[in-house]
């Protein structure tokens, strides 16, 4: 229990994943070095007053560069793409339309539909296209070249810092492609997704996911490897014994040990099986020891019409 978010929690989207200490103040230093690294670039090209001003959409862009590198809100692409293209928007929008207050609503939403089809969605850009709206003559006056400067500048700027600085922590290379898929037992993963099925799975979403597909890979490699380490402890399965792979759904499957094959090594002593309940039912295999407890998960036994998973001190009659 008190690993389970409560509904309030869940309803309020807390996030209670543990995070080290480490890997926090990590955030807040490159954070603090990528703000700084903009404000000594604009500073050169601007007032520092409106340099400031304008500098704020890139502070929402080192929360997730520096808080999340692995997101795919904070790659490169939609960084760089985002502001840019949100600028381009602003700035056209600005010299249109009269109204600040509708030119500012236009600015953003359609910077956000920008986005969308060039495929390089980033939160922060929503403020570099209002910022072109409603910062001001020094913004108003410079035209298209605060596409150049600052806002490309600035994200040239905060984009050199974020590969530098995450470079030597192994654990948060950027861009995330840079981050090697570093399981336990690589050579040997169990259940690997194909990568049209995972592009399938998340067309059904039909909604921007934001974590990266490697990043899914890797915590379905980390969950599927440990769920294999619990393998059942092959001296302990029994000529007789009922079985259970302990998964849930169609999926679900009981098998009973019906013969079995020494060897002189144990490795090589085989198992032959029928399944008694579940996916397969009335099949019949065979398969090693080492094999068998693999897939088993916890022995089991026949209550009435349920399967209850036996416990250490449990002996019930095997029939």
């Amino acid at each position: 229990m008190k690993n389970q978010p409560s509904s309030l929690f869940r309803l309020l989207g807390i996030e209670l994943s543990p995070v080290t200490h480490t890997e926090r103040l990590v955030s807040t230093a490159g954070g603090f070095l990528g703000i700084f690294g903009i404000l000594v670039v604009s500073s050169r090209f601007m007032q520092l007053d409106d340099a400031l001003l304008i500098v704020a959409s890139m502070g929402a862009s080192a929360v997730l560069l520096f808080a999340v590198p692995h997101g795919p809100l904070a790659q490169p692409w939609p960084v760089f793409g985002g502001h840019l293209v949100s600028a381009a928007v602003g700035v056209t929008v600005a010299r249109l339309v009269p109204d600040t207050l509708l030119a500012a609503a236009l600015a953003v939403s359609l910077a956000i539909g920008a986005m969308h089809y060039l495929r390089c969605i980033h939160p922060p850009g929503g403020a570099t296209a209002l910022s072109a709206v409603v910062s001001g003559p020094a913004v108003h006056a410079i035209g298209y070249q605060y596409i150049l400067t600052p806002v490309m500048l600035n994200a040239v700027v905060i984009l050199t810092v974020a590969v530098l600085f995450n470079y030597p922590f192994a654990w948060r290379r950027y861009p995330a492609a840079l981050k090697r898929r570093a399981v336990k037992g690589e050579g040997d993963r169990f259940g690997a997704i194909a990568h049209e099925d995972l592009v399938y799975a998340l067309s059904e979403v039909n909604s921007f996911i934001d974590i990266s597909e490697q990043d899914l890979l890797t915590i379905y490699d980390l969950a599927t490897h440990r769920s294999a380490s619990r393998g059942y402890d092959p001296d302990k399965l029994k000529l007789g014994g009922y079985y259970s792979n302990g998964r849930y759904g169609a999926e679900w499957s009981v098998r009973q040990i019906i013969d079995e094959s020494r060897h002189e090594d144990p490795d090589k002593d085989l198992l032959i099986y029928k399944t008694v309940a579940g996916a397969g039912l009335r099949s019949t295999g065979f398969a090693t020891r080492q094999e068998f407890a693999r897939w088993a998960r916890h022995a089991v036994y026949r209550d009435d019409e349920n399967w209850r998973r036996l416990e250490e001190q449990e002996h019930p009659t095997v029939t």
